[in-house]
């Protein structure tokens, strides 16, 4: 007699899944009530580059909050660890994905067979903009680093768009908070990846009609 698998774990692993990345999410947020906040944002700005699922955004908004005179030097150690971290996701694609890709496919959001192909499919024309894309949105920007790695894309491709990316993001809202402190802190919290989008489509539109007017 046939036996059907048993998808209870599976099952329980997905409905606390929630749970998990709201614990997650607390435990970011209370460095920034620690001394240890400007290191631990940048770890977190390193590991979410490459695996982690929390977004540096959270931590930097509530330290610049915190001390908004140096929200810029905030933004600052986001953005380098932040591309550092994207160095760390490309080795992973180029030179151990063999050995580890399994895991990250179980583990990690976002790192599914599906989402590379796709991924792949915008590197094909569009890899610049295609990371740059990805540093500057709510995209999960660790899938792209780890794809770079994999279907080749170059280091210094990698670097420059992360770089232009990633401190663009986070300059914004590094002058939101300088310009209007604690009463920006609803808006990005709430808007600010619908805003990052909008913004994005608009630089795409520029992209595509400089190369159909050229």
């Amino acid at each position: 007699m046939e036996q059907t698998p048993d998808t209870s774990a599976l099952n329980v692993s997905k409905t606390q899944r929630p749970a998990i990345i709201r614990r997650l999410y607390d435990w970011v947020l209370h460095w920034a009530e620690t001394p240890y906040g400007t290191p631990a944002l940048f770890i977190l700005s390193f590991t979410e580059s490459s695996f982690f699922p929390i977004p540096p955004d959270v931590l930097q908004i509530a330290l610049s909050l915190s001390k908004p005179k140096r929200a810029f030097f905030y933004a600052t150690v986001s953005g380098i660890g932040s591309v550092l971290g994207a160095v760390l996701g490309w080795y992973i694609g180029f030179a151990l994905w063999a050995t580890c890709g399994g895991f990250f496919e179980a583990y990690v959001p976002g790192c599914s067979a599906e989402n590379f192909a796709k991924v792949s499919a915008l590197y094909q024309e569009w890899e610049f903009l295609a990371l740059f894309g990805a540093a500057f949105t709510p995209i999960p920007f660790k899938v792209f680093t780890i794809s770079a790695g994999i279907f080749g894309i170059s280091l210094p491709c990698l670097i420059m768009a992360s770089a232009v990316g990633r401190f663009a993001r986070f300059y914004i809202v590094a002058v939101c908070i300088f310009c209007f402190g604690n009463t920006v802190k609803d808006f990005l919290n709430k808007y600010f990846g619908i805003v990052s989008l909008i913004l994005f489509a608009l630089i795409v539109l520029g992209f595509v009609s400089i190369k159909y007017m050229i």
